[in-house]
């Protein structure tokens, strides 16, 4: 399985059918919060939703789609961090994460990010990474420009977040920023 030492206390794992439970075992604890910012937390109504996400993202991963990494925080599942497409055309990654309302404030989102960002320039030779977060998601939007994002546009009516129509800010990075 690849994993990526970020350092001593997180690392990224490919993400393995093994973390089903795991992933389920969070989303049951914490819907409610998760589904704030993301739209797939009410649809996870059973390991084998996970399960079948694994499948998919292996595949994707497999075919130079996408890369979905665990985030492993002191031995310990704890979110998802990932390059949710990777278009080898543009040069470009988009970068998605969630993470367990049990370990925010440790900079963990901070520095899975971070450890992304250096594999997108560096072993994918990517020239641009790019997180689009909706507009009010504070803490997410401080993560972009904790990492020196610029904040190149609002795209209105960007997403139906659970019934309610977010905007998305869109953050972009370039090599050599």
């Amino acid at each position: 399985m690849f994993t990526l030492a970020v350092d001593n206390t997180l690392k990224l794992a490919l993400v393995d059918a093994k973390f089903a439970t795991t992933y389920f075992d969070i989303v049951t604890k914490q819907r409610d919060y998760l589904s704030r910012w993301l739209i797939w937390p009410s649809h996870a109504d059973s390991t084998e939703f996970f399960s079948d996400f694994i499948t998919r993202s292996l595949i994707d991963y497999a075919n130079g789609k996408s890369l979905v990494c665990a985030m492993i925080y002191e031995g310990e599942l704890v979110g998802n961090v990932s390059f949710n497409a990777i278009d080898h055309t543009l040069k470009k990654v988009e970068i998605g994460y969630w993470l367990s309302c049990d370990f925010q404030g440790k900079g963990i989102v901070t520095r899975a990010v971070t450890k992304l960002i250096e594999l997108a320039f560096t072993q994918y030779e990517m020239e641009k990474v790019e997180i689009a977060v909706a507009v009010n998601n504070t803490a997410s939007r401080n993560v972009c420009e904790r990492l020196g994002f610029s904040l190149e546009g609002v795209i209105t009516c960007a997403e139906n977040l659970n019934g309610k129509i977010v905007d998305h800010a869109i953050y972009g990075l370039k090599r050599g920023s």
